[in-house]
């Protein structure tokens, strides 16, 4: 697995990318600054990747995993309930590529604002 670092506002969260397809490609995108969009307990912001989904790809998610969302094309981060959410877990609008996890409380992101600037950067080579 890959860490990898995702600076919103006053927001810094270490996170890991898993072994997957759609990962490598994210991380290969990298370093990625963009404009951070809110969706309920779910911040995603767009990404210069673009694949289909995988196979595996769900809408029900957990608190702190990254997803992949192929429509945006964006990368998603997942800290509570969405406007889908059928109870307090995070429900994507549709699949999701789950790419990764944060490492550390995901709920902080509930302070970062649409409009907000997003860094993504490497920390560890992989």
């Amino acid at each position: 697995m890959t860490r990898i670092r995702i600076s919103a506002g006053d927001v810094t969260l270490p996170a890991e990318l898993n072994d997957t397809p759609t990962a490598r490609l994210i991380w290969e995108a990298l370093p990625i600054e963009a404009t951070i969009h809110t969706w309920g307990d779910e911040i995603y912001f767009d990404v210069p990747v673009t694949v289909a989904a995988e196979e595996d790809a769900r809408v029900d998610v957990r608190v702190g995993e990254l997803g992949y969302w192929p429509l945006g094309p964006a990368l998603c981060v997942f800290f509570g309930p969405t406007p889908t959410s059928t109870d307090q877990n995070p429900r994507a609008y549709s699949p999701v590529t789950v790419v990764g996890r944060v490492l550390g409380d995901a709920t902080l992101f509930r302070s970062v604002r649409d409009g907000t600037p997003v860094r993504v950067t490497r920390t560890e080579e992989g």
